[in-house]
């Protein structure tokens, strides 16, 4: 499989760009006329997943998300091609004609779990750029994403294209190493997903990686902050959609506001039953409001990427404690501040090493498709080559072009 996804390179990077458009918008059409296949496919992996489950709602395709997916398809094909972009021209004093280009990765391998959208995000990101895509889902998707790719390989069938410029390997775990070290044939490894899925291709990897998908996020409500929006901002970074890796995970409040701050949030948290690890100063002023869904924050429920209807609470002295915090456990995903001090404000967006940083707005805006960037792989948290939504214009590096008349170097 990874030898033909190989050869498959040279027939999507040579297709034309207006072609690779017609190949997208034919998708969005072809997976809204096949909505209720999709939606069987995907009624059987959610049959086999607890009601309890916090990536149930990563795993469900319905009409509406499908319509989503089909919309994210067009905004892709109308998006400027990365690839062949000329960088770089100049003429040296030997006569050489020197041109710098962007061409695409080549094979793009992406190990992922529980979310089918996932499957055409790739796919179609990959073949907007020229690029081929070996994906590696959860078993959690397994008959969603096999109905997902059969229709992407018809597709491209019909395009007279290979139908390994997609594939989807099976959920096979022992498979998955061959993944991570198959340096002959795969030019980068994309994992987005837990924690523990990203630490373990990390370790494991000999091909290249970009790291996406943990997020331990931080909100801080500073002293100065408007309180009513504060708790509108937090509620909504938590509970509008907590299993993605965008939703708040941690709130920090400055000591001087804790009591009124909480106070008001808690009637919020509570209409959508969130379980709150709050430190001893958090404990006790919500224990006093009635709060009934509270824990005594343990050490490990900071830095802990919940994916669900909980987050921690803690209380700090001052900005100063509130950045040592999220210093030490951020996972350098999305950050934020609530705050009417602009210098503190300032402060905070220059020193919280992280891919998107926030003043008064909800974490919950990371992503490839708000900030126009169409969709995205994920959101990368690593500092080389891509940081925060890894999109289109991310799926290329830099190739150099000589043109000569015989020169030679002396």
């Amino acid at each position: 499989m990874l030898e033909k996804a190989q050869q498959a390179t040279s027939a999507i990077k040579t297709l034309p760009a207006q072609q690779k458009q017609e190949l997208l918008q034919q998708l969005a059409v072809r997976i809204q006329q096949h909505t209720q296949e999709i939606i069987a496919a995907n009624q059987q992996d959610l049959e086999r997943m607890p009601d309890t489950d916090p990536k149930k709602d990563r795993l469900l395709l319905n009409a509406d998300r499908i319509r989503q997916l089909a919309e994210s398809l067009q905004e892709i094909a109308l998006l400027p091609d990365p690839a062949n972009q000329l960088l770089l021209e100049k003429k040296l004093a030997n006569g050489l004609l020197v041109q710098k280009r962007t061409v695409p990765l080549g094979v793009v391998g992406v190990i992922y779990e529980s979310r089918p959208n996932v499957t055409v995000d790739v796919a179609a990101l990959c073949i907007r750029s020229g690029n081929v895509c070996v994906l590696r889902g959860g078993s959690d998707a397994f008959y969603t994403n096999t109905c997902l790719v059969a229709l992407i390989q018809q597709l491209l069938g019909e395009f007279k294209l290979p139908e390994t410029v997609v594939q989807l390997l099976p959920a096979d775990r022992n498979l998955i190493g061959e993944l991570l070290t198959a340096v002959k044939y795969i030019d980068i490894i994309i994992p987005r997903g837990s924690q523990q899925l990203i630490d373990y291709v990390r370790e494991n990897a000999r091909v290249p990686v970009i790291e996406t998908g943990a997020g331990v996020c931080h909100t801080y409500v500073e002293s100065t902050a408007d309180l009513e929006q504060a708790s509108a901002i937090v509620t909504n970074a938590k509970v509008s959609r907590p299993s993605v890796c965008n939703a708040l995970d941690t709130v920090l409040v400055d000591n001087a506001v804790a009591a009124k701050f909480l106070q008001l949030l808690a009637p919020s948290l509570q209409a959508y039953n969130v379980e709150i690890f709050a430190d001893d100063k958090a404990f006790s002023i919500l224990q006093k409001a009635g709060y009934p869904y509270l824990q005594q924050a343990a050490p490990e429920d900071f830095g802990r990427e919940f994916l669900d209807f909980k987050c921690s609470v803690k209380v700090v002295a001052n900005a100063e404690e509130a950045l040592e915090h999220i210093r030490q456990y951020s996972s350098k995903h999305s950050e934020a501040i609530i705050s009417s001090n602009a210098a503190i404000s300032e402060r905070f967006l220059n020193e919280v090493d992280a891919a998107a940083v926030y003043v008064n707005a909800s974490t919950r805006f990371t992503d490839g498709g708000v900030f126009g960037l169409g969709a995205e792989i994920g959101i990368s948290t690593q500092k080389l080559h891509a940081r925060g939504p890894f999109a289109l214009e991310k799926l290329v590096t830099e190739k150099w072009f000589v043109h000569g008349s015989g020169q030679i170097r002396t």
